[in-house]
């Protein structure tokens, strides 16, 4: 996976709002290889899906981008997604990079059937040939494991969440994109639909091709999916790397706390443990690193000066001034 297809840039996006400006995302900076799932995980609140829905820029309006590339490289091109036109944003935009978003039962229009669907956003980016469209819908229904004699005719009402969820990944490969983005798949599924679209995804991305960007707060999805994972706390990336790396070596505190929040189902059973306080407040973070608060190895240091995203291991990067202390002491 040496190919990049996606590369971002110190972003930062922000909220105007009456006590001040809400920094959802702080100087975000990562690359996307071909071929690669890279999962964000994170609280709730975290900016996990605000930094998705930059990358196809469909935040709210309130939402301003203060700075930052958000760079796309296709056949030797490379394009600034920020500085698109809004028609080359549009042809972007499900052609390019794709976004399936949680909660498929509000992502429908509930008065046309599913083929109409599938028709629509394919007459959108001018392709027309009805035949060829029906068939490569039906060929994509087939591959997320659904009968499509019976799903192309339905309404999205006559369908399970997760049969809506599974229509949801076929529409938003209906032009091949090369990049996925899936914000909370699996919210609000049981856990044997859950493992349903898991199943799914992971035979998708191999036959397919595509790189997948997985934005959730369930660890155990993205352990399962991920070829490397980001932890996001207060809009920044504080730890990066190989997924084996995130859970079993991590070494930045908040990573640390999270994995040890989880239960296990194998190996040696362990106690649980909740993280201390809560997230900070976006509009009046705390000086320093915004988890100093919350974390046992803060020191005077972590008060005054926000720590970078700096190398701690091959392929690995963490924003702790103190990585090393809490590293020996997992």
């Amino acid at each position: 996976m040496t190919k990049t297809v996606l590369e971002v840039k110190n972003l930062w996006v922000e909220y105007p709002a009456r006590r001040g400006v809400v920094q959802a995302v702080r100087g975000v900076s990562f690359d996307l290889c071909q071929g690669e799932t890279l999962a964000f995980i994170g609280e709730s609140g975290s900016g996990k899906t605000t930094l998705g829905l930059a990358l196809v820029r469909l935040l709210p309006k309130s939402a301003r981008v203060r700075q930052g590339n958000i760079l796309f490289y296709q056949n030797g091109r490379v394009q600034d997604v920020l500085a698109l036109s809004q028609e080359d944003l549009r042809q972007f935009r499900w052609r390019d990079c794709a976004m399936v978003f949680q909660g498929a039962q509000n992502s429908f229009n509930p008065v046309l059937r599913v083929e109409s669907q599938f028709y629509d956003t394919a007459r959108a980016h001018g392709m027309t040939g009805t035949a060829h469209v029906k068939q490569r819908a039906i060929d994509l229904l087939r591959m997320v494991q659904l009968d499509p004699n019976r799903v192309f005719r339905s309404f999205p009402h006559e369908l399970s969440g997760g049969m809506r969820q599974r229509v949801l990944i076929a529409l938003g490969l209906l032009l091949q994109p090369q990049v996925i983005i899936l914000d909370e798949p699996t919210t609000a599924l049981d856990i044997l639909t859950q493992r349903s679209i898991i199943e799914v995804l992971r035979k998708l991305k191999k036959e397919l091709d595509f790189s997948l960007i997985f934005i959730s707060h369930d660890l155990s999805l993205a352990a399962e999916l991920a070829d490397r994972v980001a932890t996001v706390y207060a809009g920044t990336i504080v730890e990066i790397g190989g997924v084996y790396d995130i859970f079993e070596r991590a070494r930045h505190p908040y990573t640390q706390a999270l994995t040890h929040s989880v239960p296990t189902v194998t190996g040696d059973l362990r106690d649980l443990t909740s993280i201390p306080g809560s997230p900070p407040d976006l509009i009046v973070l705390p000086p320093g690193c915004a988890f100093h608060p919350r974390c046992p190895f803060a020191t005077q240091r972590c008060k005054e000066q926000e720590p970078p995203l700096e190398p701690v291991g091959e392929g690995q990067f963490a924003a702790c001034w103190n990585w090393r202390e809490a590293m020996n002491k997992t």
